[in-house]
């Protein structure tokens, strides 16, 4: 199939994990089909793997209304003769749905979360009148990938969709297997001794983009709530923290048995390097796919309820604790549990999740 993708905002270079989301689902679905991406002008074409990558958007906000782009974006539609338009969140439904009935193509609405639900968690006003327009937008569609199964569900019962139509393409990862046991190992010996600490001591860890609210409340859980409390229970371990965006108060604060990283440059160092991963995120909506990247790489993981969705415990063999939001001890408790787990991530987690698989499942649903 001939695709043409619409995506609104930067997502090249990929930092954030939900520009890693649309950047690597484009780079495995290329491999099935021919994509040509239209984006602003703030993406780096160099760094699109396997797609064509036009920067013909602006960065201004009036770009989501400019009337303009849809003959641009027709002309570029009969070029590559496509067959399907996918619309990267349903922010430029309106613009979908005029070139759909102009260009007779099949239109597809990528939902990355259920935007309207998410600005409702973060207590913005207006988030009914975006819930209403993601419904239309949804329903005008001839296909839609949801994020999760609990979204797909949710859509299909509030937005009142076929689900016939509808599909979970899940966040996924690159490696279809656990890390080696030697690559481990290396990395664990190169923290320890980065850091100056015992091979006994367990490594903890939690990243993300704390521009991000959720991120951030996550972050003050995990250093005012749940520190203190492993304190309390005389256990051994370090809490490495990575991301960008973090505020400069957490690096001039001391926190005992923590240390915040920063920005890092070698992030698999420190998936393969970590015992456990921790995710105390109780706001926002959608797959975290920091959750889903920590699995794929064999850590062990604990997770609120909130900041599990999408991920089934059921896929992971036992190597993902979750709790109830804002239940501190009971996390703290399944932290130290985590510690002591030994067994793999199940191949059944890679089959789910590995992007290759993810890809050619959305390529063949849509090519109905």
């Amino acid at each position: 199939m001939n695709i043409v993708s619409l995506v609104s905002y930067p997502f090249l270079p990929a930092r954030t994990g939900g520009q890693k989301g649309i950047a690597l689902f484009y780079k495995y679905f290329s491999r099935y089909h021919q994509v040509t991406c239209i984006t602003t002008e703030k993406n780096d074409p160099r760094l699109a793997e396997g797609y064509r990558l036009l920067n013909i958007l602006s960065s201004t906000s009036f770009r989501y209304i400019n009337p303009l782009y849809f003959f641009r974006i027709r002309r570029i539609l009969r070029e590559t003769k496509a067959s399907h338009l996918i619309l990267e969140h349903p922010y430029y439904g309106w613009l979908g749905v005029l070139l759909k009935k102009s260009c007779g193509i099949k239109l597809v609405v990528h939902s990355h979360n259920l935007e309207g639900n998410r600005w409702k968690s973060l207590g913005k006003w207006w988030w009914p009148i975006l819930w209403a327009y993601e419904k239309y937008t949804h329903r005008q569609a001839d296909y839609n990938f949801f994020i999760s199964d609990s979204d797909r569900q949710y859509a299909i019962w509030k937005f009142g969709l076929q689900s016939a139509r509808c599909l979970t393409v899940s966040f996924g990862i690159e490696i279809p297997s656990p890390p080696s046991p030697v690559a481990v190992d290396t990395a664990q010996n190169v923290l320890h001794k980065q850091y100056g600490l015992s091979r006994e001591i367990p490594l903890l860890f939690f990243n993300g983009a704390f521009k991000y609210r959720p991120n951030l409340d996550a972050l003050e859980n995990l250093l005012y709530r749940v520190n203190p409390i492993l304190q309390h229970k005389a256990f051994p371990y370090f809490l490495l923290i990575c991301g960008i965006d973090i505020p400069d108060k957490f690096f001039s604060e001391t926190f005992p048995a923590v240390q915040v990283v920063g920005f890092a440059e070698d992030l698999e160092l420190y998936l393969q390097g970590c015992n456990v991963f921790l995710n105390p995120v109780i706001t926002g909506g959608g797959i975290k796919t920091k959750l889903v990247e920590a699995l794929g790489y064999n850590l062990n993981a604990v997770s609120t309820e909130s900041g599990s969705v999408g991920v089934d415990p059921l896929l992971c063999g036992g190597k993902l604790q979750v709790c109830k939001d804002e239940d501190w001890m009971a996390f703290a408790d399944s932290i130290i549990q985590g510690t002591e787990k030994k067994r793999d991530v199940p191949a059944r987690f890679y089959d789910h999740f590995y992007w290759g698989n993810i890809t050619r499942r959305a390529g063949e649903f849509i090519e109905k």
